[in-house]
């Protein structure tokens, strides 16, 4: 199966930029050899090429540079598949981006293709070749986050001789996990996450749960939630707590009993953060809404969770607007290497600047994955990197910190 990918990369500091004809007229051999055609452009410290062939020889190809050290920072923007070449008989053609101008060297791809020029003016791969030679279209983290740069160090955050133990009685566990601001070394949130009587996971939780009582069950065990955090939370800390969307228009009065529980176990409303996830589809939408409307009045913060792989995503940002925006693990994996996540992301976090939300990007399990993060612009983190879920304790987290 035929197959076109674009990458782009930096090129290693050891490799220098004298060695980069030598790399090519290497990699064209090789190319022509594999039947692989395309085209590579430099700038003098970025490469950006477009590789052509059969799937697997491609695939095999892209993995070699990935790994090779004289490329660094390697992402890939966009594999697809067509019925044609592009570059036909082209095993592999160097364009020197700072000697020449834009249009001279769209001028000179357009004529190396097999169409000559009449197809390609308005193709992906020349839209994101003329970003490349523009100078935008991607970020490539900062000097200051450099892997070698930086280390964890491990902290409690609290200084007491025990750890509430699981009530016996109750219907489930709750373990806490920290959302940070990683830099500045604050907690801004915890988030409860649900567990079984066992300290077993949600699945285990809920899989006992009949389908008609799930609704109910979700926000009566939010009072248990409560009373952990009022032993464990200081001062100005924040709970954050998932809730159904469900729950909301069809328990009644939903929103009352939530700022009983609140109330009963001693905290604050403004101390609480409801995560309406994005798990199902929000059904009776008018009194979903009135209910949010009922929660901000209260104090009470909210969150739109799991953010861009649920349901609802920009549809339910339009009817409200969060106080946080937590990204979906699903676009925040591997990051570092994928165009496609980091175009996505950016795109979330200017929507988000520009709408006055805040930003929370969960499940962070890799330093590479943070450093990207942080160096676009959000700030807050909460992931198997900072912290693991701890049963009925906040743990221990994990700060980076430069050497």
């Amino acid at each position: 199966m035929l197959t076109t990918l674009i990458y782009r990369s930096r090129v290693s500091p050891e490799t220098g930029q004298g060695n980069v004809h030598k790399l090519v007229q290497h990699a064209l051999d090789k190319n022509k050899a594999n039947s692989i055609t395309g085209i590579l452009l430099f700038d003098g410290t970025e490469f950006f090429q477009v590789l052509e062939g059969e799937e697997a020889i491609v695939n095999a190809l892209f993995n070699r540079i990935a790994t090779d050290q004289r490329h660094s920072s390697v992402v890939l923007l966009m594999q697809d598949y067509s019925a044609y070449r592009r570059f036909q008989d082209t095993g592999m053609r160097l364009f020197d981006v700072s000697s020449h101008t834009e249009e001279s060297i769209i001028e000179d791809i357009l004529n190396l293709s097999h169409f000559k020029g009449s197809y390609l003016q308005d193709d992906r791969i020349m839209r994101l070749t003329r970003k490349f030679i523009g100078g935008i279209g991607l970020h490539i983290t900062s000097p200051e986050f450099n892997p070698s740069s930086w280390y964890l160090e491990s902290r409690e955050n609290f200084e007491i001789s025990s750890w509430p133990a699981p009530v016996p009685e109750q219907p489930c566990q709750f373990a806490l996990q920290p959302i940070i601001d990683a830099l500045t070394g604050k907690v801004s949130s915890y988030e409860a996450l649900i567990r079984s009587p066992s300290g077993g996971s949600p699945f285990e939780m809920f899989q006992s749960i009949p389908a008609d009582r799930l609704y109910l069950f979700d926000i009566e065990t939010k009072f248990y939630a409560f009373k952990l955090a009022k032993q464990l939370l200081k001062h100005n800390e924040k709970l954050s707590v998932n809730l159904l969307p469900g729950v909301l228009y069809s328990i009644p009065g939903a929103v009352n009993i939530l700022i009983q529980q609140i109330s009963d176990s001693g905290l604050r409303p403004e101390q609480i953060i409801v995560e309406v996830t994005e798990t199902e589809a929000i059904i009776n939408q008018d009194v979903f809404h009135q209910a949010l409307k009922e929660l901000r009045v209260a104090g009470i913060g909210l969150a739109i969770d799991d953010f861009g792989a649920g349901f609802s995503g920009l549809a339910l940002l339009t009817k409200f607007q969060p106080d946080k925006i937590k990204i979906d693990r699903a676009l925040i994996e591997q990051i570092h290497l994928s165009g496609v996540k980091q175009a996505i992301v950016r795109s979330i976090a200017q929507c988000c600047d520009e709408l006055g939300i805040t930003l929370v990007a969960e499940g962070v399990e890799l330093m590479e994955e943070w450093y990207w993060l942080e160096s676009t612009g959000i700030h807050l983190f909460q992931g198997f990197l900072f912290s693991r879920p701890s049963l009925n304790d906040t743990g221990i987290i994990r700060w980076p910190l430069m050497r």
